[in-house]
């Protein structure tokens, strides 16, 4: 039986909307497409924990190490977590800055009128990532062309198309390995370079290991940052209190930024699958049973955050689940929190105000995506 229709036009018009309504009057739903959604901070919470029962390795593609379970996940998680240690980020923020600064200033200074994320989010993202796994500055409009028909393909459920586009980036990351390995020692010792010389159970990564590891960090990244750009920028411009309250004092800008994005969580969900029958609240859920994790509700959840949909600056931020929790929490949270902070630190110096298009609509986002397709901001210069 299906408690609801996740496609359905009242869900994709508003998923937030959606998705509070759901967590209050079925918490625990079951959909033909989606299998179980779990909508509650506290079933959300009992999937995270229980690996063993929830499974993550939902599909018969590899993938490292999101798609594992321990010990090859512990394994994996062990060899990737250096590439995300402090002196590594801190090492790449320089960088960071300077695509997010050349950005802001060839976009806004020429144009006062930008929509966030065709001209700012979405190629300020992929730069970044292009820049943090060492490939060129070139390939970020091929990186934002994938990622969009892959979108596109998740949300028609077309597993034809995303073994295809699968194969494509896999493809492109089989070059850049090829030419790595070609220069040998004379090759730049970027990241790529450095995962090349990985080893895992006394062996070098083959191909497949590597580019796993890379379409993962790739597919996270840049529809997270992009995404979260475009829910800052949409919420500070509603929002003038917050605004100044951030202009004034900029040392609030860490626990702002994931406070506003507990609110309006950039990634969708989760998927996973049950090993063996299981009581999740109050539903029965056998085994090998589709799960998915939906972030957007557990973050809204009132029992959990009071007044969960007002976004209040100094909160605690204990229980947001913006980058996850338990095993599978997000490696690249310390990368993603100073290209954020970055980002806004950027913006708020080239411009002292911004407001929404009064003349122009915010699109939001459809599953899979989460956010805003358009953000129509006008910019003070």
């Amino acid at each position: 039986m299906n408690d609801w229709d996740p496609d359905g036009a009242q869900v994709t018009s508003d998923q937030v909307a959606a998705y509070d309504d759901m967590r209050r009057r079925c918490p625990i739903a079951h959909s033909e497409h989606r299998g179980w959604s779990v909508f509650r901070h506290a079933d959300v919470m009992q999937v995270l924990s229980d690996h063993e029962t929830f499974s993550s390795k939902v599909s018969r593609h590899v993938s490292v190490p999101n798609g594992m379970d321990p010990p090859d996940h512990t394994k994996y998680r062990r060899l990737i977590q250096p590439y995300f240690a402090a002196d590594r980020i801190a090492a790449f923020q320089p960088a960071c800055r300077s695509i997010a600064s050349q950005l802001l200033r060839q976009i806004c200074s020429g144009n006062a009128k930008v929509e966030v994320m065709g001209e700012l989010a979405t190629p300020f993202a992929a730069r970044v990532q292009c820049a943090f796994l060492g490939w060129p500055d070139s390939l970020h409009t091929d990186l934002i062309r994938w990622a969009a028909d892959h979108h596109d393909a998740t949300r028609r459920a077309d597993r034809e198309s995303l073994s295809r586009l699968a194969n494509q980036l896999d493809g492109i990351i089989d070059d850049l390995i090829h030419q790595r390995t070609a220069a040998g020692q004379d090759a730049t010792p970027d990241l790529t370079f450095s995962l090349i010389n990985e080893t895992f159970d006394g062996r070098k990564l083959n191909n497949q290991q590597i580019a796993s590891i890379l379409r993962n960090w790739t597919v996270g990244e840049v529809g997270t940052i992009a995404a979260s750009i475009g829910i800052i920028i949409h919420h500070l411009a509603r929002n003038t209190q917050d605004r100044a309250a951030l202009r004034a004092d900029s040392s609030r800008w860490p626990n702002a930024i994931d406070e506003i994005l507990r609110v309006h969580n950039p990634l969708h969900g989760n998927r996973r699958v049950t090993t063996c029958p299981v009581q999740l609240g109050d539903r029965s859920i056998g085994s090998g049973e589709r799960v998915y994790i939906n972030w957007i509700s557990a973050n809204r959840d009132d029992s959990v955050f009071p007044d969960a949909a007002e976004v209040q600056l100094d909160r605690s931020q204990e229980n947001n689940l913006l980058y996850g929790s338990g095993i599978h929490v997000c490696p690249g949270a310390p990368l993603a929190r100073m290209e954020l902070l970055v980002f806004m630190e950027e913006l708020f110096a080239i411009t002292p105000a911004f407001t929404l298009q009064s003349q122009s609509t915010v699109v939001p986002a459809k599953y899979p995506e989460s956010g805003y397709s358009i953000v129509p901001i006008q910019f003070q210069i």
